[in-house]
């Protein structure tokens, strides 16, 4: 029930000519809301007008290629919840950031086996569980790296070590399965094993995963993996891309359209250099991570932030939410997933969400 209204009164003009067609009680805002994720309700209802109705998100959705997952315009990257951005996570602070997500409708989360040694899947699959929300995330993660210490990682890729860490991460989400299981940054040579592949396959004929995908190398500079996509079986592309590198636009995008490949932005912040928090002269702490691979050119990077955001950006529109929403006006592209260390920078980068036709 919504304003202290009893349902019976704001269904009155409802429930004969809608709320019975959904096969619901009544169409009060209660009962609404308690159907809002069923799928029936998604079949029958434009989503959109269902949030109106609510008040509760301006979200939007797409269809990310042929995985035919619907998957919020801007999703949740996790990196930061394996302790190497500069700070560590409790258990209660991730909750709070997924209550959030619900709250705002971001329902596309990324995270990897070697954000911790699988620390961000623990941390992510505690909170999904004590919110019974399972059902209302789409989780991505990924394979291929194995984390040994703060900026160290090995790479165990056999067909077993691939078997393995998907038990782990079933294990750390505390979930059956994983919507969406990529390749982490794999070399061609190895992308090509035959063992691998056959793992997947029996992994997705068991439900464990439900969809494969492949978050590509920043450094690639090919489209061999792409071209092979439909013989891996491979529906969706994480690639990075943001303002100030739009490498993606020309290698990686127009076979994407070709063959219906899900686009996922990595970085679409460009590591935070796109927030407009920085300015040239300040650096990263030494315990984060982008101290490693960021550093240099860093003032020249910042210096073309600040003419971006006075000529480029619209007076009174965030830095952070214009960059987001300029990604998502190449038509490639499904879903950002910039990082957020609070419930509010969340709820801040899904209002960028405003600034994008569906």
């Amino acid at each position: 029930m919504v304003g202290g209204e009893a349902p019976e009164m704001v269904c009155a003009g409802w429930k004969q000519n809608f709320g019975a067609h959904l096969g619901l009680p009544c169409f009060c805002a209660s009962c609404v809301y308690s159907a809002y994720h069923s799928q029936a309700l998604r079949a029958l209802v434009n989503n959109s007008a269902v949030e109106f109705f609510l008040g509760i998100s301006q979200m939007k959705y797409r269809v990310l290629g042929k995985s035919g997952l619907r998957v919020s315009v801007i999703g949740m990257g996790t990196w930061q919840f394996g302790g190497e951005w500069a700070r560590e996570y409790s258990p209660a602070e991730v909750t709070a950031i997924f209550r959030k997500a619900l709250e705002v409708g971001v329902n596309f989360v990324d995270t990897a086996e070697c954000y911790g040694d699988h620390t961000s899947e623990a941390l992510i699959g505690a909170a999904v569980k004590e919110l019974g929300a399972r059902d209302r995330f789409i989780i991505a993660t990924k394979f291929g790296h194995h984390f040994v210490s703060n900026f160290q990682r090995t790479e165990p890729r056999s067909p077993s070590d691939v078997e393995k860490q998907l038990e782990d991460t079933l294990w750390a989400l505390q979930t059956d399965y994983v919507d969406l299981y990529q390749y982490h940054s794999w070399g061609d040579k190895e992308f090509a094993s035959e063992g691998v592949r056959s793992v997947l396959e029996k992994a997705k004929a068991a439900g464990k995963i439900r969809h494969i995908g492949n978050s590509i190398r920043a450094a690639v500079d090919n489209t061999y993996q792409l071209d092979r996509a439909e013989e891996f079986h491979i529906e969706t592309a994480q690639v990075v891309y943001n303002r100030l590198d739009r490498k993606a636009e020309t290698l990686l995008f127009p076979i994407c359209r070709e063959k219906n490949i899900g686009v996922l932005a990595r970085v679409p912040l460009a590591s935070g250099f796109l927030t407009g928090k920085y300015k040239p002269g300040d650096r990263f702490p030494e315990n984060d991570v982008r101290t490693k691979w960021q550093s240099k050119g860093m003032d020249e990077r910042l210096a073309e932030v600040e003419r971006i955001q006075q000529t480029e950006v619209p007076t009174g529109v965030p830095l952070g939410q214009w960059a987001l929403a300029w990604c998502l006006r190449n038509p490639a592209v499904q879903c950002v997933i910039p990082g957020c260390k609070s419930p509010e920078q969340l709820e801040q980068n899904a209002g960028a969400a405003g600034l994008v036709e569906s």
